[in-house]
């Protein structure tokens, strides 16, 4: 590696020498302030006689000593591209001024000096060499063709026109005088002898503000010869990056596929900050042969991503459907296993009705567990082993058995929690999104005649007893049944619905917004066709009685839709409880446990006591030390003090003498403090009777 301090003007006038932006560089993505803000040290600079010298920072290239047939040489930039692209484009601004005063003297010698290798042949003789449509960009700039359109959005055009607008007769001298002032380090690697990849990585660990994508492009890219970069660019790369992307927004998604990809190979989810270090360890060689394999397999699991991304892509409307929902809940956490299921599905392994059944089962699990507040949290684990579980003859099956087969806080809620939640679970103040969910799908349920209640206008949900009643309601029931229906009925399931005339219904007693007819216009219930408002159009009131008797409706209703798998109940007579769930250990020996999912036999609770603290304090010790956990345990590394003191590794000992409560409520908050609420499971011995 050289390091030299150079004027830039020289480094651009080199002769025979092209700098190549290759094709695993970010794109150029100066702003105008970036520019403006350029543009004005340079005119300082130009304007003052103190100054000499203005650094602009370095630049970075691989120098590889090679020279094509027709002598140019190419340096590779990989650090410094945006600067250098910058520059360029002020002396393509200034060329364009050139010509536009007649100053041929000044064009030819921007255009021979700066822009152009004068010598080469056509496609060498630009002096800059950026990526595709930047290339298609600037050529289009030096052609300065009235006549001709680019159709494009450019950052590069956009920049040169306002560099254009800035530059003009008055102070063009200036910036010429500025240009020539500025000075940067100039950095020049030997493939042979460096290691670019890791220089690059030290000057990203320094400010440059590059995504977890951009560092695995340039792992992929870099150390590949300019052929082969472009092959696997375009082969593969190319397609990765326009897959991994949300339609409607236009962002990029490309690290999130990674990491959802390295979770369904390692099953192990990635920090999102560490998925670069995590794909370097799963695909530690960029040789062509095993990169091609490698980028294969996530070039067809790609456009998996983006259709559970992007639904649209999908041809089939109830599969379309589907995702569609699952997006709405959010359940992100599932997409390493879908891509998974997808690729079965394209793959004819299952067929359109067992991935349509799976999809609405990841529904029901997900809502489910939402309705009656569980966390979100254990989604997690769950998702990323899932699809271990699968058994491909049994598919459907074997993972409705594998959700059931969770415990605690991951497990698949029951028919009696959901209903029993539902009568007083408030279903209008959660999201927007997940209450149009709610309500679209409850009336969409055996309905081929589907109601769009996302981005509908035309419909909204209703209060059946109004949040702001009429007189009338005073009249119609006591004050202690409207205080009942206020204080915990009146968000519930049972007093909502859909309606298209919300407006007009309001506050009106319950019989008004049944019969409701003006204009002919048929506002009431008894004229709706929604699923939703049948049951309302056979009564003519409506209190505390008739809360009850639809919540029933509705319920059956939800448990159709989100079915509970139709299996024998798991591990029904093992009692395996999640450590949080006992309530009294006393008297009770332990058969086994389950512990980061491996089956370990303990007898007592002091051994499992002692393994569990013992596993992770060998896991991560400073959370014991950096918190006051080993304060609450008893940790220490001396007995003293202590009444029976055993030790946990070579280190430290632990306070033993207590109770089998004790010690459980120490284990719990152990695991609370690791976030690994559902890491520990108990199997107690059955008592043997006389």
């Amino acid at each position: 590696m050289k390091a030299n301090e150079i004027n830039l003007n020289r480094f651009l006038s080199q002769s025979d020498t092209q700098f190549i932006i290759p094709v695993y560089q970010r794109n150029y993505d100066w702003t105008s302030a970036q520019c403006k803000q350029l543009l004005d040290d340079i005119i300082d600079v130009g304007n003052s006689n103190k100054i000499t010298a203005h650094f602009i920072g370095s630049i970075v290239y691989v120098h590889d000593d090679v020279y094509q047939v027709s002598g140019i040489r190419e340096l590779s930039i990989i650090d410094g591209q945006q600067r250098l692209t910058t520059v360029t484009l002020i002396y393509v601004a200034l060329y364009s001024l050139a010509e536009e005063l007649g100053n041929d003297a000044l064009k030819n010698r921007i255009n021979e000096t700066y822009l152009i290798n004068k010598f080469a042949l056509h496609e060498e003789k630009l002096k800059l060499r950026p990526t595709e449509n930047n290339d298609l960009a600037l050529k289009y700039l030096l052609r300065n063709d009235e006549n001709e359109d680019f159709n494009t959005y450019s950052r590069l055009i956009e920049n040169f026109h306002f560099f254009r607008n800035r530059i003009n007769d008055q102070n063009y001298e200036f910036i010429l005088k500025g240009l020539n002032k500025l000075m940067f380090v100039e950095i020049s690697l030997d493939r042979d002898k460096d290691d670019p990849q890791r220089i690059f990585e030290s000057l990203n660990s320094t400010g440059l503000e590059l995504s977890q994508a951009d560092l695995i492009r340039n792992f992929i890219l870099m150390s590949l010869n300019r052929v082969d970069q472009i092959k696997i660019y375009e082969k593969y790369w190319e397609v990765i990056e326009n897959q991994a992307k949300i339609l409607s927004t236009n962002s990029s998604q490309v690290s999130n596929f990674v990491r959802d990809y390295l979770t369904l190979e390692n099953k192990k989810i990635p920090n999102k900050s560490k998925v670069y270090q995590e794909f370097k360890l799963k695909y530690p060689t960029s040789n062509l042969s095993s990169l091609e394999e490698n980028l294969s397999r996530l070039k067809k699991f790609v456009r998996h991503y983006n259709k559970i991304l992007n639904p649209v892509n999908e041809p089939d409307r109830v599969v379309r459907k589907h995702i569609e929902y699952i997006n709405r809940l959010e359940v992100n956490v599932s997409y390493p296993f879908l891509m998974q299921v997808y690729d079965d599905y394209e793959s004819g392994i299952i067929t359109k009705n067992d991935f349509v059944r799976v999809l609405e089962i990841i529904q029901s699990f997900a809502w489910r567990r939402f309705v009656i507040g569980l966390g979100t949290n254990a989604l997690n684990k769950i998702f990323m082993t899932l699809y271990s579980d699968i058994q491909r003859d049994e598919y459907v099956k074997s993972l409705e058995f594998a959700l059931l087969k969770k415990r605690g806080s991951q497990r698949f809620p029951t028919n009696n929690e959901v209903v029993n939640t539902l009568k007083d679970k408030d279903m209008y103040s959660i999201k927007s999104k997940n209450r149009i969910y709610f309500f679209e799908r409850l009336e969409n349920y055996n309905n081929k005649e589907l109601v769009q209640i996302e981005n509908n206008p035309d419909i909204t949900i209703e209060h059946i007893f109004p949040q702001n009643p009429d007189e009338v309601w005073d009249k119609q029931l006591s004050e202690e049944e409207i205080n009942d229906i206020k204080n915990n009925h009146l968000n519930t399931m049972a007093n909502l619905t859909l309606s298209g005339n919300n407006g007009q219904l309001g506050n009106k007693s319950f019989i008004e917004k049944k019969n409701m007819n003006v204009n002919n216009r048929e506002q009431g219930y008894i004229y709706s066709r929604l699923w939703l408002n049948r049951s309302l159009s056979n009564i003519d009131c409506w209190g505390p009685k008739e809360l009850k008797k639809r919540h029933k409706i509705l319920a059956k209703r939800f448990l159709d839709v989100w079915k509970y798998p139709e299996l024998p109940t798991v591990d029904s007579k093992e009692d395996v409880l999640n450590v949080f769930e006992i309530d009294n250990s006393t008297g009770k020996k332990l058969d086994y446990v389950i512990l980061f999912d491996q089956k370990i036999v303990f007898h007592t609770v002091s051994e499992l006591y002692l393994h569990v603290i013992s596993e992770l304090l060998e896991l991560q010790a400073e959370t014991f030390f950096t918190t006051d956990l080993h304060v609450k345990l008893q940790i220490s590394k001396s007995q003293e003090g202590m009444r029976r003191g055993v030790a946990l590794n070579d280190t430290y000992f632990i306070e033993t003498n207590l109770s089998n409560e004790n010690k459980l409520s120490r284990i719990k908050l152990a695991l609370q403090q690791f976030d690994f609420d559902d890491e520990l499971y108990l199997k107690w011995k059955e008592e043997v009777s006389c």
